[in-house]
């Protein structure tokens, strides 16, 4: 539950402990936030400079982040360009202040001697705000981090209420069946589940 390149505990130690968090916030009648952090255009910079560069550039974001984010928080890695903080007892407003200054800490230095600007977009939402489930926060601020990226990246948004709109589509019969059972297993809706997979999709070739 570790990733090789930061040593930071990975998404499935994130999942249990935001969950925990969650909980725990629920019981305080306190807030919890949590912010996914993404490397902006990491896949240009693995295609031009190579690999170890990019390896340098998340490591920099990770000591950037570890350095701001206070010893009641904690960082982990989220997969791939994508980093996640938990941040307890912590509002929206006041983690994006937060986020904010990890940010504008990358836009001004030196890319730790990488010889190239390494910025970050991130998406931030919050318990009780945007939800009582850990899935759904995490989903929705997930949905801010993909405004953040296709609004021209170098920023953080907050999870909000965004307008829904119906689309028709046709999936295969076992597609449909499969989903079903993932979201029973999940407990999160069908519909949710689509959403996040499109938001990684959209990411994907975004990024």
């Amino acid at each position: 539950m570790t990733d090789a390149l930061n040593h930071l505990a990975d998404r499935k130690a994130f999942d249990v402990a935001f969950k925990k968090a969650v909980a725990v916030a629920d019981q305080a009648g306190a807030s919890a936030s949590v912010a996914v952090v993404d490397v902006d255009l990491l896949g240009q910079i693995n295609s031009a400079q190579g690999r170890d560069c990019g390896d340098d550039a998340l490591v920099h974001v990770a000591e950037c982040l570890g350095t701001i984010v206070s010893d009641s928080n904690t960082l982990y890695r989220f997969g791939g360009d994508a980093f996640s903080v938990i941040l307890l007892d912590t509002e929206k407003e006041q983690a994006f202040l937060v986020l904010e200054e990890v940010r504008k800490a990358l836009e001004v230095a030196d890319s730790n001697g990488l010889g190239q600007q390494v910025q970050i977009s991130a998406g931030l939402a919050s318990y009780p705000d945007d939800g009582s489930k850990s899935k759904g926060i995490v989903h929705k601020a997930n949905e801010a981090l993909y405004r953040a990226k296709v609004s021209g990246r170098n920023k953080i948004c907050l999870a909000r209420e965004e307008k829904m709109v119906t689309k028709t589509s046709h999936y295969m019969q076992g597609q449909l069946m499969g989903l079903r059972r993932l979201a029973e297993r999940e407990s999160i809706s069908e519909s949710v589940l689509l959403r996040e997979a499109l938001n990684d999709l959209l990411r994907k070739y975004n990024s």
